[in-house]
């Protein structure tokens, strides 16, 4: 017998198929952004990543110097276990509208949760427009995603989220499956406003009258606003809703809330794109720019 070869064979280890095993590994990634006013315009100081994330460099397409950024994710979607993480702070005199090239997936996930955490920090002086693309939660999917807003007083943030359970051109109903969201937002520290809701296939929450009625498409935006009288305005530019297509706004405290309840993720936008646009003049003194990847 030849022992080398009896050796090698022993030495060498066994290959183990994941996949076959029903075993899907983790794959977390890191995003942190520092913006700051340089040269007369918004310039990203500072960035870190790990894993698949990252952003392009930053367009200046406003006279007043503020920063389109886009942020890419290319695996294109979570799965379970998966934990995407985004940072930024905007220093003061900072301007920074931060959006995606693409929709946000959460695939089915076999009960491992996938989960998206974004904090975003904003210093007097400083304005955030969070405006990512739609999120989409696959039939099957355990998912969480979690925005926390920072503001100092004197800074100021548009930021909306628009979400989609299941693929109903698809025929994927969401049957089975789990969608956690959070929604914190404070200034100087305290809460001004703090949401929490848990979307699962077959709960009340979902197919109630008082939750989402068992429409696929709901949706946020919000603002700082201690203008009551600016939800008028925002009222006014809506889409007119229907009986299977609301819009509403409210503004309480130091908030101003515009919400959509639907099917259709392009009605949402539609309404969130004509309210970010007046409350863009309002709050920030500045005429809506449309990023250009929203036109691809």
């Amino acid at each position: 017998m030849d022992r080398g070869c009896l050796f090698r064979v022993i030495a060498q280890p066994a290959r183990i198929d994941a996949a076959s095993l029903g075993v899907v590994p983790r794959w977390d990634a890191r995003l942190a952004l520092e913006f700051a006013p340089l040269a007369g315009e918004t310039r990203l100081v500072r960035r870190s990543h790990s894993g698949p994330l990252q952003v392009q460099r930053p367009f200046h397409p406003e006279a007043g110097g503020a920063a389109h950024v886009y942020l890419l994710h290319p695996p294109g979607g979570l799965v379970g276990g998966d934990r995407l993480e985004i940072d930024v702070v905007a220093r003061n005199g900072a301007n920074v509208l931060l959006t995606s090239p693409a929709a946000t997936k959460f695939y089915r996930s076999r009960e491992r949760e996938a989960a998206q955490r974004v904090a975003l920090r904003v210093e007097s002086g400083a304005s955030v427009e969070w405006l990512p693309q739609e999120t989409l939660v696959f039939g099957g999917a355990t998912a969480r995603s979690e925005v926390a807003i920072d503001v100092v007083s004197g800074g100021r943030f548009i930021a909306w989220d628009i979400s989609c359970l299941g693929r109903p051109a698809s025929g994927d109903d969401f049957s089975t499956g789990s969608y956690a969201q959070r929604l914190d937002v404070r200034v100087d520290g305290a809460p001004v406003a703090v949401e929490r809701g848990v979307f699962g296939a077959d709960s009340l929450v979902r197919h109630g009258r008082f939750g989402l009625r068992g429409r696929a498409v709901f949706g946020t935006l919000i603002a700082l606003s201690t203008e009551i009288a600016l939800a008028d305005a925002v009222r006014a530019v809506l889409p007119a809703s229907t009986e299977s297509d609301l819009f509403g706004v409210t503004a309480r405290r130091q908030v101003l809330v515009c919400r959509y309840l639907g099917d259709s993720v392009a009605r949402a936008k539609e309404g969130f794109v004509r309210a970010w646009s007046t409350l863009r003049g309002a709050l920030l003194n500045r005429a809506p720019v449309l990023p250009r990847v929203w036109a691809t």
